[in-house]
């Protein structure tokens, strides 16, 4: 496959493209390139493939398959073998003695007829190997890229190809839920989703954790680490084998009954998905797999990470293009998924891989040499095929570049993501917290943070993540309450400064976050009530302790304790968003960002937030403005006493509008508004 195009194509909405954003005119020919390559991409696979559609269910014929008449049709893409067998225990593990039949392109098949009683010769949940022989004249010993399920052998750490073909699969009873407008994330990683220190299943999150965040108020759940990868300290990673869901959590039919009883629940589910490198194993992954450095992924040091240590797949090549495309709708087809996260999209997009480069936001850094066109034609090609067959799957592009166009449509040369994690928004409450004083917080700066987001370009907003609760950094209730989080949380104690400090800063911190930072909102699991431990993955610098991998739901069924209350409020908040969709509501509308009272304070969706940051200062008759006369009423306190406040505010208070114009509106009203508290007011006429 060519690695560019030449001939120039029109771009259908280019134009509009162009004039949101002026300032991207002198690049229209690399958008132009770059959305010719994608046609390139489409014209070839519909002409020598009949179309993506078929394209992308290769999985339907590469791997292992249970033909309608019992025997076993089994295909690989081996480019570099001299031959290809299959072995296991239904030939008594003789490497030679069932031979593929080798075809052009590098491919090769094999076809075993069923015994004399008509049964399959393969059963379901025997163990299975391809055998490559190489032109060294080496045997391989390898592990099928299109296995569905593998487990590891307990006596050693290498895993085992098993042929899963139970003979009554799972099979979903609910409907998936319609899109939501207004998306709600809650990510997730199984293995950690219990206050026991072993690793979580399936089933357990399926009964034990999902009812918690259907209570929560989430509709959405982001699963991390399904994709099967051989290290689990590696967070899910590093990818072994790509269509097979992790065995160390349960069965496939397992993680399909989640994914199901989630849709009962109007509950859509995003995968976690890996493709922008692989795990260099060998023996369980894809790494060599026809014995050479170059299938799937480019040779040389072209082909390696050298931050991630891990392989680097080659986006021209039409074979891994089939494998990549065929893969995301395994995993919608298969298993139900509504959507994904695609994890390391900066890595993808420049052969720099984003080592040591800051991205300053000028322009010429997201166009040029620097820019991997090819593996950005696949994306685009990716997004196009998913949003074009499942028009109500979500895609989220994890870039921190900040590349234009990312989540624009195709069809205006963008990358078709729905959406962009607002990476810059964590870094930031980080900072602020670790290196400024309460007193000395910039209000300025931390809405432009929030609002400071391209037009037409939906993000993810999160005040952390997964990132930020793994060991080596800090979540924020630990950059809050550190020193206290273990002593002091306990109602029946004293609420000491640095406790009441942390959790009224850890509910505004969300809050202004939730409202004002994007078009989408996520949390990690366990953060929206402020776990008292960091993440760490069972590994030989922690003598493969499982003791904080794991995440302790049983702090906030004791309502002894304050996690209780960080729970209650992040409820409440999103139930206040499902009431009035803020998310899927235009930009808010910022009236205030008082540096010297520490007061902040915008309208969105009907509703009017107002922030008051200071440490000591409160205000009576404070006056904010606002754009509908009428009578407001609170809608959301944090100061509340159920969610650890101090109860300082009487919600029977109404606030009545003056027709005194004030920062630009044409109305305003006087509030109560006491230190460190946030408020939501609803005008009770458009309620």
């Amino acid at each position: 496959m060519a690695a560019a195009a030449e001939e120039t194509v029109h771009v259908p909405e280019l134009s509009k493209l162009l004039e949101q954003d002026p300032c991207l005119k002198p690049y229209q020919k690399d958008f132009e390139r770059r959305y010719a390559l994608f046609c390139q991409r489409l014209k070839s696979i519909e002409g020598h493939e009949g179309g993506l559609e078929k394209f992308s269910r290769s999985y339907q014929s590469f791997g292992i398959h249970l033909l309608p008449d019992n025997g076993i049709y089994c295909k690989e893409w081996a480019p570099g073998a001299e031959g290809v067998f299959l072995t296991g225990e239904f030939n008594g593990w003789n490497p030679f003695s069932h031979p593929y039949k080798k075809l052009d392109f590098g491919k090769w098949e094999l076809y075993i007829p069923p015994r004399e009683d008509k049964s399959p010769v393969i059963l379901h949940g025997s163990k299975l190997k391809v055998v490559i022989t190489n032109k060294s004249g080496e045997t391989l010993y390898r592990i099928s890229p299109w296995a569905k399920y593998v487990c590891r052998d307990p006596t050693s750490n290498i895993y085992d190809w098993i042929f899963w073909q139970p003979a009554q699969p799972y099979v979903s009873k609910h409907e998936r839920p319609p899109r939501p407008k207004s998306i709600r994330i809650y990510e997730s990683h199984v293995g950690i989703a219990s206050p026991e220190g072993k690793i979580a299943t399936y089933k357990n999150f399926t009964y034990n954790v999902l009812p918690r965040i259907k209570d929560l108020g989430y509709n959405c759940i982001q699963l991390m680490a399904i994709m099967e990868h051989a290290y689990y300290a590696c967070f899910g990673y590093q990818v072994t084998s790509f269509f097979a869901a992790s065995s160390r959590f349960g069965t496939p039919d397992d993680l399909k009954e989640l994914v199901d009883v989630a849709h009962s629940m109007g509950i859509v589910v995003l995968l976690d998905v890996v493709h922008s490198h692989a795990s260099k194993n060998s023996e369980d992954g894809l790494n060599k797999f026809d014995g050479t450095d170059s299938c799937f992924f480019h040779s040389g040091s072209r082909g390696n990470h050298g931050l991630w240590d891990s392989r680097l797949f080659d986006y021209s090549n039409w074979e891994v293009l089939r494998f990549l495309l065929s893969n995301l709708r395994w995993w919608i087809e298969e298993y139900g998924f509504d959507g994904f996260r695609f994890d390391g999209v900066t890595s993808m997009l420049y052969h720099h891989h984003g080592i040591g480069c800051g991205f300053s936001g000028d322009y010429t850094e997201y166009f040029g040499l620097q820019v991997d066109e090819d593996s950005l034609a696949y994306l685009m090609v990716a997004n196009h095929m998913i949003h074009s067959l499942y028009p109500n799957c979500i895609t989220i592009a994890e870039d921190v570049s900040g590349m234009p166009a990312l989540c624009c449509p195709t069809e205006q040369a963008g990358g078709g993501f729905d959406y962009r994690l607002a990476m810059a928004v964590p870094d930031t409450w980080i900072k602020i917290l670790k290196e400024v004083k309460d007193e000395d917080w910039d209000m300025g700066n931390i809405v432009h943070t929030l609002i400071n987001r391209r037009y037409n370009e939906k993000c993810i907003a999160y005040a952390e993540s997964h990132d930020q609760a793994l060991v080596g950094d800090k979540t924020l209730a630990f950059w809050l309450m550190d020193a206290e989080m273990y002593s002091n949380m306990s109602v029946m104690s004293p609420l000491t400064p640095v406790i009441d400090r942390g959790i009224q800063l850890h509910k505004m911190l969300r809050l202004i976050t939730h409202s004002l930072g994007g078009e989408g909102y996520l949390n990690f699991i366990g953060n929206e009530f402020g776990h008292p431990e960091w993440l760490d993955f069972p590994r030989k610098g922690n003598n493969e302790s499982y003791h904080y991998a794991r995440r302790q739901f049983n702090l906030i069924d004791d309502h002894g304790l304050r996690y209780r209350q960080l729970y209650n409020f992040d409820r409440d908040m999103n139930k206040l968003e499902e009431q009035y969709g803020w998310l899927a509501a235009p930009q808010a509308y910022v009236s205030a960002k008082h540096q010297d009272d520490k007061i902040i304070a915008f309208e969105r969706a009907n509703l009017h937030f107002i922030f008051n940051f200071h440490p000591y200062k409160s205000f009576t008759g404070y006056r904010v403005a606002v754009n509908s006369p009428g009578k407001y009423m609170i809608a959301l306190d944090t100061d509340l006493g159920e969610y650890g406040g101090h109860q300082r505010i009487d919600h029977r208070t109404e606030f009545f509008t003056e027709e005194i114009p004030f920062n630009n509106r044409p109305y305003s009203l006087l509030v109560y508004v006491p230190c460190r508290v946030a408020l939501v007011l609803r005008n009770m006429e458009n309620s």
